[in-house]
């Protein structure tokens, strides 16, 4: 990596009031005309249409601006917000560019005005893009059957848990299997969903390779197995080259194998879930896939099975017919709906659009891209004073991401992570991510590059990590005290937690301080 400069950088700071503070009695951004006498011969009294249940007793609580007021108000708050978008290598996520295209797209009328009650015929065209979609997962997994309901990866791990219930209730065996396996260094909502659906978890811990051993699992397996809950690689990037054997000793015991892909992004093209032996897996469209993944969501887990599963999967499904595409809802062991109607539609035409716009070959190249600068990555991270990977000792490539340990530098200088990514954002990054928990390794960073971030911009993200290594160890307070260049400083020490620190709604806020 060549010497990169450091920008000068500083968000904006208005020091905005909430709208509900702002305003003045009689100030309006627009103002209509009285309604001429012709409309009122038409339409007579408009007063008298609104029920007399529904009318307001008192005029709506609501502040009186002018329109450049309200325009300049969310401005200064964009400008703010905006500050916290930088360079995200946002590790296990894979935060990538969406596309104005995809977005555009899903913001037609066509698109955006769908409703999920309108008659089924006038959601051919809706339906032909879902079906062509599941189309693309199917040949992506080699699974046979997928659906977009889940409303994230939390979902379709979810949707699994249920679907294995169902499975092995309608085979009589539900009251024996009641357990499910997984790893502790998978997602936690592989255990958290396997418990939420009324299984027992048994996690598997990391051996010398990286993952658990084979004998681990087969001393974990009996006839209590319900199923296997697993991601590979993992957030350390390390991929378990035994799976195909693990999926065999779990159907050996009558269980079903899970693939959670929140990692797929660096095998897009070189795995299919179905060839190592998988009875089911997951895509999360909202990274991944090039859907928006903003705030939290709007989120889609795709998931998708295998045929002898399909008759449990979530309805309505999509079905071909001679007059083209319809829904059906009439398998009896299905599970039941896990979110409503098809899911988040718009995404799944983003996702769509996405992957049509790279084609297979460009998927495969997104996939080299990702594990190229993964690697490059670390080779320039580990330069770094303070910082060492993961199983150290594991001299193999790492695919996607690397999971780092600042736990020297901690140790060296009592700066945590934590301090880490508050005085990262100093220098218009955003802060990166750290590990889910339980942290398996000390003070935790996990950055990921994926396939869209420039050379320019990796080097800029790593440069800024050498920055803040180097102040850690010569002057720690300026990152004890950081950030200094964000629209608000670190919060206090009182808890977010607790209510009476918040309030979700101006009556609440009023009602709490007091304000009349």
């Amino acid at each position: 990596m060549s010497d990169v400069k450091l920008r000068r950088y500083h968000s904006a700071v208005w020091d905005e009031p909430v709208i509900m503070e702002m305003g003045v009695p009689g100030r309006r951004g627009s103002h209509f005309p009285d309604s001429s006498a012709e409309v009122l011969d038409a339409v007579g009294d408009v007063a008298a249409l609104v029920p007399d249940g529904m009318r307001r007793k008192e005029p709506p609580a609501l502040p009186e601006m002018s329109e450049p007021d309200v325009l300049r108000h969310y401005l200064h708050l964009s400008q703010e917000t905006l500050g916290m978008m930088g360079i995200s290598l946002f590790g296990t996520c894979t935060m990538k560019y969406n596309p104005r295209l995809t977005e555009n797209l899903a913001m037609t009328p066509k698109v955006a005005a769908l409703h999920p009650n309108q008659p089924v015929e006038t959601l051919k065209g809706a339906l032909e893009i879902l079906a062509k979609f599941e189309d693309i997962l199917c040949a992506l997994s080699g699974m046979d059957h997928f659906t977009f309901q889940p409303a994230g990866g939390a979902d379709a791990a979810y949707t699994f848990a249920c679907l294995a219930r169902a499975y092995h209730a309608a085979r009589g065996e539900l009251g024996r299997r009641n357990q499910i396996v997984t790893s502790i260094q998978a997602h936690p909502c592989n255990p958290a969903t396997a418990d939420a659906a009324g299984f027992e978890v048994v996690n598997l811990m990391l051996d010398e390779n990286g993952y658990p051993s084979l004998d681990a699992l087969k001393a974990a397996v009996s006839e209590r197995t319900a199923a296997l809950m697993i991601n590979n690689p993992d957030d350390m990037g390390i991929y378990n080259p035994e799976i195909k054997e693990w999926v065999k000793v779990v159907h050996d015991a009558g269980g079903l194998c899970f693939y959670d892909h929140a990692n797929f992004n660096g095998v897009m093209t070189r795995i299919r879930a179905r060839e190592l032996g998988f009875d089911a897996c997951m895509f999360m469209l909202h990274k991944t896939f090039g859907a928006s993944k903003g705030g939290g969501g709007p989120a889609v887990g795709a998931f998708g099975c295998s045929e002898e599963l399909a008759r449990f999967l979530p309805g309505p499904r999509i079905v071909r017919e001679d007059s083209g595409f319809a829904l059906s809802d009439d398998s009896p062991l299905s599970i039941g709906r896990v979110r409503e109607y098809l899911g988040n539609v718009q995404q799944v035409i983003k996702a769509y659009a996405w992957v049509r716009a790279m084609g297979a070959e460009g998927l495969s190249e997104a996939a080299d891209i990702s594990v190229l600068v993964n690697n490059y990555m670390e080779k320039e991270l580990l330069k770094i004073r303070g910082v060492t990977r993961s199983h150290p000792d594991i001299d193999d490539w790492r695919i996607e991401m690397t999971r780092y340990s600042l736990g020297e530098l901690f140790e060296d200088t009592g700066i945590t992570i934590n301090d880490v990514a508050h005085r990262m954002v100093d220098f218009g990054v955003d802060a990166p991510w750290m590990s889910h928990e339980p942290w398996l390794v000390p003070q935790p960073i996990t950055p990921e590059a994926g396939e869209m971030w420039s050379k320019e911009d990796v080097d800029y993200w790593i440069a800024v990590l050498k920055q803040v290594s180097d102040e850690a160890y010569e002057n720690p307070e300026i990152v004890r005290t950081s950030p200094h260049n964000q629209a608000v400083h670190r919060q206090g020490p009182l808890s977010l937690d607790e209510p009476e620190n918040w309030a979700m709604t101006w009556r609440a806020y009023k009602k709490k301080h007091t304000i009349k």
